[in-house]
């Protein structure tokens, strides 16, 4: 992978963020896929509230219960989807 960093992620509401990566891409990501995992750590996450609680840690989209999004992962996912885009940010 190419090492990527999320350099933005702001809450769009739902399960929607606006995310801007570290190698100057960004675009809009909708993670209400995680509806449909299950477990003790995706429950919160099915709740727009607690989505909206998404911080960065490292460059990776965390959330206060520890679940996080390998940000090269969310990185190849938009790529692959077609929704990056360039966005102003300086590549590192």
């Amino acid at each position: 992978m190419n090492d990527v960093a999320v350099r933005t992620l702001r809450h769009l509401g739902g399960h929607r963020f606006w995310v801007e990566f570290s190698d100057g891409t960004a675009g809009e990501w909708d993670y209400a896929r995680v509806k449909q995992r299950v477990g003790p750590m995706a429950e919160p996450l099915k709740e727009e509230a607690y989505v909206a609680r998404a911080f960065l840690v490292l460059g990776a989209p965390t959330w206060p219960n520890g679940w996080d999004v390998s940000p090269d992962a969310l990185h190849a996912d938009l790529k692959a989807a077609g929704v990056l885009k360039p966005s102003g940010i300086a590549a590192e």
